[in-house]
This record gives structure tokens, C-alpha cells and sequence, in this order.
């Protein structure tokens, strides 16, 4: 027995252990009517463990919004009663999450090789990210921009036709560990970039006139740790001081109005501000870069799933950027080519207002550090799947997303600043 379980490796031992963790667990939607109602979920939230899946915090929940949110098998029953007893409307969006996780990878059969159109975990990707550099040196080239909590290198690819004083655009994929269509998308669209250069005109001529770094994944840690112990798990691996909670919310570190709206000053939440804008070493790296390049980077995008959005400026406050039209059109603009193709529909808008108000966010950072133009792309899909996307979705879903990124990054080009 013990020569197979050496055979059959850790991974999945950890995964029979995560096997355990999810069976039987439901994920909820309830739209709160009222007031009332809210607070409904208040008391639900304060009395059992509630995994928030959208808002991302108990504390953001209002009136007529979607709510998803996960609860541990055990208490299931609880929870639809409680809801049904105080006439809260609600359905049951995954019955098991085991399944549905079971149900991303559409094979058993996993191999190490890294592949476009299934979730690839961290070691491949490290290698993926050597090889693309190593297989088009004219066009991609690969740096260590900084190292993360538990000593991981962040490799970020350069891509683009070398020429002096060439503008950026930035694009970061798995900024929350969970959201495995987001570096999924990254590596995508260097794949596309590489493949189509020379024939396809737009992206010929992009790489002829910018250069895109692409940070295939931010939080590596947190990425792993989904692999390995919880698929669930969101924020970064660093040790909180005074605490037995881990990690911190690498979209609520940064220096943009920090640890006020939509954030929260408890280590054991999971939308944790941290101890201090950029305490986490991944933010941290990420800022000095963009910092370190200012003069050049005229674009910031960062990938995060789910519900079907593009967002700008601001999420830390209900206020609207000076360029706030233009932000606006480029957003529906970019987000009718993405439905061009699968009919996927995004809705648009200024973060705070369209999705929920949520301070110390990369792209809110990047716009007040002079960058025009900062977009937040939440890819596929709308709660059926949550962030347990199948396998069988990641190329349309980056397909699509590739031709709204296309669309941004052309209009950038001829908009330079």
C-alpha cells in the first residue's frame, strides 16, 4: 500500500485530502431584498464559516445585490432553513463542490506537460515560462522582477519586436489564487501573440510598436497552496504578527486609498488590507517594477475572474477618474468585440459603482500613478461555475478576452501620452 501511495505522489494525496474537504459543501445565491434581509446574512456570516464568493466580504452586502457565497456541508441544512424560515430567496448554484471541482479538469488523466487549454500548476508554468522565452528570442524575453513569501522567483515575460524608446502596456494574471482562469488567460495570450506575429495585422503591428509585460502570476504562493491543501484559498501565504491567520489580500495591498471601503483590518478575512500598503513582498515587487518603468508603461491590466465585467477607476471611492468618458467608451467598446465572438455578455463601469467598493486594488494604484489607462477584467462566468471554470471553457473564454485586450491595447497606440 505504501509503494502506491508513493507512486501515486503527493499531489494526489493532497488531493484526495481536498476530496475530503469539499464533498457535500453547497455554494448559495440569495439577493437580499432589504434591509432586513442583510442583515439576515450578517448573523448567518457571524454565527457559522461563510466562504464569500461574490461580494468578496459580508461587510459589502446591500440591498437587491447577487450574493454567492460557500458554506461547509455540515451546516447546509442550517442555512437553507434559516433562509426559507426568514423568506429570503435563494437557490443552490453548486450542490457539491466536490464534483464541480472534480468536474474542472476535463480528464483524469493529468500529465505534466504544460497545455493551453487545461490548468497548469505552478512548476509547469515556471517551465512554460523558459520555454517560450527560449523558443522566440526575438520576440519574448523572461525576468525575475522579485521573490515571493515562501522564496518563489516571479518571472515576467517581455514580449514585443525590440526597439528603443517602445511604450508598455502591463498585464498581471492570479492576483486571488483561486481564480485559475486568470494566469490560464496570461499564458494564453503570450501563446496568441507569438503564434499570430507576422499574421495577423493588429497583433503584428502591437509588437512591432509596444512592448507588453506579462506577469503570468502574481500570487505564486497562493497559487500552489490551491494545488496542494485548498483549492478555496485567495490570499497570499505571508504569516500575520499576533495572529494564527495566514495571508493577505494582494488586491486590497496597495497604496490607493488602503484599508478603507470593501477592505478589512482583520487578518483572519478574507479581503485582509495587510499590515501596511505593499507589506506583501508580491505587491511590493509588482509596484517597484511599474515604478521602476512609469515613463514607458501607458496601460495597466490585471486579470481576476468572476462575473463578466470590465471595471476602471476608482473602486476605493464613489468618485470618477478626469478621464472618465473615455474610460467608459474604451470599456463598452472592448467589451462589445469580446461578445463579437461567443456572445459572452460584460457589463462596465467605475469599479465602486458597478461591482462593489474595494480599496488598496492594483489598477486604482497604476491610475493614480499617472497610468490613463487601467482596466480590471473579470473573466467567465456569471456563479454556474464560480471560480471552478472547466477546462472545457478556457479557450473561449481567452479567446474572447483576447479580442478585447487586442482592442484596448490598438487604442492605446494611438492615444499615446
Amino acid at each position: 500500500m505504501w509503494a502506491l501511495l508513493v507512486l501515486i505522489g503527493a499531489a494526489a494525496v493532497s488531493a484526495h485530502l481536498q476530496d475530503l474537504a469539499f464533498d457535500r459543501q453547497k455554494v448559495f445565491r440569495v439577493i437580499p431584498q432589504n434591509d432586513e434581509q442583510v442583515e439576515i446574512i450578517n448573523s448567518l456570516a457571524s454565527n457559522i464559516q461563510v466562504d464569500f464568493w461574490q461580494p468578496d466580504s459580508v461587510t459589502l452586502v446591500r440591498p437587491k445585490m447577487q450574493v454567492d457565497f460557500r458554506v461547509e456541508a455540515d451546516k447546509s441544512f442550517e442555512v437553507e432553513d434559516l433562509l426559507k424560515e426568514s423568506g429570503v430567496e435563494y437557490k443552490v448554484l453548486i450542490d457539491n463542490l466536490q464534483a464541480a471541482l472534480d468536474a474542472q479538469f476535463d480528464s483524469k488523466t493529468r500529465t505534466t506537460r504544460h497545455s493551453y487549454e487545461k490548468y497548469n500548476n505552478w512548476e509547469t508554468i515556471a517551465a512554460w515560462t523558459a520555454d517560450i522565452a527560449a523558443q522566440n528570442p526575438d520576440l519574448v524575453s523572461r525576468s525575475i522582477i522579485g521573490e515571493t513569501y515562501e522564496g518563489r522567483p516571479m518571472y515576467l515575460l517581455k514580449m514585443g519586436k525590440s526597439h528603443p524608446n517602445k511604450k508598455a502596456i502591463f498585464m498581471d494574471c492570479g492576483f486571488h489564487a483561486r481564480e485559475w482562469i486568470s494566469p490560464a488567460f496570461c499564458q494564453w495570450f503570450v501563446k496568441e501573440a507569438v503564434e499570430t506575429y507576422g499574421k495577423d495585422t493588429v497583433m503584428t503591428t502591437l509588437l512591432n510598436s509596444l512592448d507588453f509585460y506579462v506577469l503570468p502570476v502574481i500570487n505564486i504562493d497562493g497559487y500552489v497552496y490551491t494545488w496542494t491543501n485548498d483549492r478555496m484559498w485567495r490570499k497570499t501565504r505571508s504569516k500575520n504578527a499576533g495572529s494564527r491567520c495566514i495571508g493577505t489580500d494582494p488586491n486590497r495591498n496597495f497604496n490607493a486609498g488602503w484599508c478603507t471601503l470593501g477592505a478589512s483590518k482583520n487578518p483572519c478575512d478574507s479581503t485582509y488590507c495587510g499590515s501596511a500598503a505593499e507589506s506583501e513582498k508580491e505587491t511590493k515587487a509588482l509596484a517597484d517594477f511599474i515604478r521602476e518603468h512609469l515613463s514607458t508603461i501607458k496601460a495597466y491590466l490585471t486579470i481576476h475572474s468572476y462575473s463578466q465585467l470590465l471595471l476602471f477607476p476608482y473602486s476605493y471611492a464613489y468618485k470618477l477618474p478626469s478621464n472618465h468618458e473615455e474610460l467608459n467608451s474604451i470599456a463598452r467598446a472592448a467589451s462589445e468585440q469580446l461578445a463579437s465572438l461567443y456572445n459572452t455578455k460584460y457589463t462596465y463601469g467605475p469599479g465602486a459603482t458597478t461591482i462593489y467598493p474595494a480599496a488598496g486594488g492594483s489598477d486604482d494604484w497604476a491610475y493614480d500613478e499617472g497610468i490613463k489607462y487601467a482596466f480590471t477584467f473579470e473573466l467567465r462566468d456569471t456563479g454556474r461555475y464560480g471560480f471552478l471554470l472547466p477546462e472545457s471553457q478556457i479557450k473561449p473564454t481567452c479567446e474572447e478576452t483576447t479580442l478585447a485586450v487586442k482592442y484596448i491595447a490598438n487604442y492605446v497606440l494611438e492615444h499615446l501620452y
